[in-house]
């Protein structure tokens, strides 16, 4: 499997222009790559999880995920930064230029930052996700929900 999607087929892409955070100036417009047609692979999933929350840098990731999953995944510094550099090329996440004034970390670490269109790529994964999820409870796959008070 290659690149983001779970399909291993390239990702269809829909450009369009956003303005960058400094502001409505036409000049700073950049181009924005998003996802339309593929689902993100659980790996990249989880990168876009785990920085919706807060900035973080490559081994916070890490921790992140494997905090999150309860150990189940494990990104491994390879998988890892291969998926941030798509990302970052992709327009997914972004790196920044200042370090938290709270670092206490060597100077070396990269920090990194979800981008509007990371957060639109999650969104529409995790609807596709309990999409998927209604159509298990539908066939009886998974069980339905239990609302208890």
């Amino acid at each position: 499997m290659s690149g983001y999607f779970a399909t291993g087929r390239p990702a269809v892409r829909q450009k369009r222009e956003e303005f960058s955070a400094a502001g409505t100036n036409p000049a700073a417009r950049v181009p924005v790559y998003t996802t339309t047609r593929y689902s993100l692979s659980p790996q990249v999933f989880q990168i876009l999880l785990s920085l919706a929350g807060q900035d973080r840098h490559g081994y916070a990731i890490i921790g992140d995920v494997r905090e999150r999953t309860g150990g189940d995944m494990r990104l491994t510094a390879s998988t890892l930064y291969a998926a941030l550099k798509r990302l970052l090329d992709e327009g997914l996440i972004e790196e920044l230029a200042d370090r938290p004034r709270d670092d206490r970390d060597g100077p070396r670490r990269r920090y990194y930052r979800i981008t509007r269109a990371g957060r639109a790529a999650g969104l529409r994964e995790a609807a596709r996700l309990e999409s998927l999820t209604a159509m298990a409870r539908g066939t009886r796959w998974f069980p339905s929900r239990r609302h208890t008070r």
